[in-house]
């Protein structure tokens, strides 16, 4: 018996394959510096905690709507009122088990093999695998270093075809940690409002920003109806393995999640969405302060990166990325990760991981210590001296 031949197009994320390596290394008593997964290092805020152990002793541990509780879309519906400056309701709200579900599922529902779609390289490995898991056609946008990694806008224009179906969006960004400006939204949503097209926008880092709230495409004239905002709870409230995010999106395409959720997950866990009610209605007070910390170790260990013979790192404005430039060591991307893993006992990701535009680069994840962001970048100047 074979695999069928789709699978054969379908890829994976390098963090979770570089985190094997490093827990081998550990294993044979090696300290390593975990700098390659996306996750903030901050446990879940005490009352989302609370809420969800209440929601176990209520006994919310049964099916649940298959698009998710009422109380639940309307939270979110509010939240996304109040951040984006749009106008949404609960039946626009698709409650789904993390974030990339809402990826999967849109690009399942929207594109036919042949299709093309639009996205940012380097960018989430996940956009390019599903892309040709589907079979429709990958077009890569490089994004431009001096722009603050955002998208050459007259590449953009001239990728744009009759058989664009989508666009992939990613502001904050994962690796680069850039904030498109709301200038280039505007020219992008100009350049798509009158195709026939949808807007995929990962917003899932929303929240952490350095420098105000970070535009969202939807709030655009003519654009909240052919946008898909992806957002979530893993990011802003530490809440990774709790496995909860949503997507806001047209009601015709919810009826479709809806049928793709029904015929994969059923629901999303009833006590964890008791628990984003209280994450999105309770204080955001822990927000706030992991935000705050993130902003001292951005500065410091970017600024250190930056005194790296060999090495060059913008200040990313949102996410916990530092995607230095490294073009200067001589050596390649991966060359230079694997060598940092093994010799070093840093672990970080290799640039080309994200997309063939994404060589020359090295992700580093500053979603740890800052004890350990400094040794991090200590070991690397030592490795770097030899």
């Amino acid at each position: 018996m074979k695999l069928a031949e789709r699978m054969s197009r379908i890829g994976v994320e390098t963090a979770f394959e570089v985190l094997v390596r490093a827990r081998e290394l550990e294993r044979q008593g090696r300290r390593i510096i975990h700098l390659e997964i996306g996750e903030p290092d901050f446990p879940t805020p005490r009352h989302i905690i609370e809420a969800a152990k209440r929601a176990l002793d209520e006994g919310w541990t049964h099916y649940g709507p298959t698009q998710g509780y009422p109380e639940l879309r309307e939270a979110v519906a509010a939240y996304i009122c109040r951040t984006r400056g749009v106008r949404v309701g609960p039946e626009h709200v698709s409650i789904v088990p993390g974030g990339k579900p809402i990826i999967f599922f849109a690009m399942l529902a929207l594109l036919e093999p042949g299709d093309e779609v639009i996205y940012p390289n380097p960018g989430f490995p996940i956009y390019e695998s599903m892309i040709r898991f589907l079979g429709a056609r990958p077009v890569p946008i490089p994004l431009e270093e001096c722009r603050g990694f955002s998208f050459d806008l007259n590449r953009f224009h001239d990728s744009l075809s009759d058989r664009t179906r989508l666009v992939i969006l990613n502001s904050p960004h994962n690796p680069t940690g850039g904030v498109m400006p709301p200038e280039d939204l505007r020219e992008i949503a100009d350049m798509v409002r009158d195709r026939d097209l949808m807007i995929l926008s990962d917003e899932i880092y929303s929240r952490i920003c350095y420098d105000g709230i970070p535009a969202s495409i939807a709030s655009f004239p003519g654009m909240l109806e052919k946008t898909i905002i992806l957002d979530g709870f893993s990011k802003t409230y530490a809440m990774t393995g709790w496995r909860i995010g949503f997507g806001v999106m047209p009601t015709w395409l919810v009826e479709a999640v809806n049928k793709l959720m029904v015929n994969s997950n059923s629901c999303t866990a009833s006590f964890t969405q008791r628990a984003g009610i209280a994450a999105l209605t309770g204080p955001q007070d822990d927000v706030e302060r992991m935000v705050a910390e993130f902003r001292r170790r951005r500065d410091a260990f970017c600024d250190g990166l930056d005194r790296l013979p060999g090495f060059r790192c913008r200040r990313p404005g949102g996410a916990f990325y530092a995607f230095a430039n490294v073009q200067g060591t001589g050596l390649t991307s991966k060359e230079l990760a694997d060598a940092l893993l093994v010799e070093a006992g840093v672990a970080c990701l290799n640039g080309a991981s994200f997309g063939v535009y994404g060589e020359g680069y090295i992700r580093f994840s500053y979603a740890a210590a800052y004890a350990d962001l400094m040794e991090a970048i200590e070991r690397i100047r030592r490795f770097l001296a030899r």
